[in-house]
């Protein structure tokens, strides 16, 4: 199993990386080279980014004794998965779905019933393995890059 800690404000360049690492990783198998330059330099504006690590409750998982962030995942606000991303030489190794079950038990303890997402053709069949169902699709752009994403919703029963 790999370890989950909670994000701190001194993760925010180590989680930058693994953003544009994820993305430089494993979106060219998926989106044009327009989008995945678009996508990727997101994280190089700091305010929306550093909102949400602020706001939310994030957790990494790390390799070793928790010294390199492989993946990170953020509840923002507390019905929403508002960033779930993973470094492309860490991947397929369960990190995400980890990830992902620690927010949706730590959204129920808040009191949500359902949570939502925007997910990208890279993380629907995740979501959808976890029991998430596609809402709607919608349309929207990124640095005038036009992309497509599936807003995603879960039912949280209680515990």
């Amino acid at each position: 199993m790999h370890s989950l800690r909670p994000l701190t404000p001194h993760d925010l360049e180590p989680v930058r990386e693994v953003y544009r690492d994820a993305v430089l990783s494993q979106a060219p198998l998926l989106y044009t080279p327009e989008q995945v330059k678009a996508w990727a330099d997101v994280v190089l504006e700091s305010s929306p980014f550093e909102t949400i690590l602020e706001r939310g409750v994030g957790l990494a998982s790390c390799s070793g004794a928790g010294a390199v962030i492989e993946a990170f995942a953020v509840l923002e606000p507390a019905d929403r998965i508002s960033l779930l991303y993973c470094r492309g030489r860490a991947s397929r190794q369960g990190r995400a779905t980890a990830l992902l079950r620690a927010l949706e038990s730590l959204a129920r303890g808040f009191g949500s019933r359902q949570l939502r997402t925007e997910a990208s053709f890279l993380s629907r069949p995740l979501f959808e393995r976890e029991g998430w169902s596609v809402d709607w699709t919608e349309e929207l752009t990124i640095g005038s890059v036009p992309f497509r994403r599936f807003r995603m919703v879960k039912d949280l029963p209680p515990d």
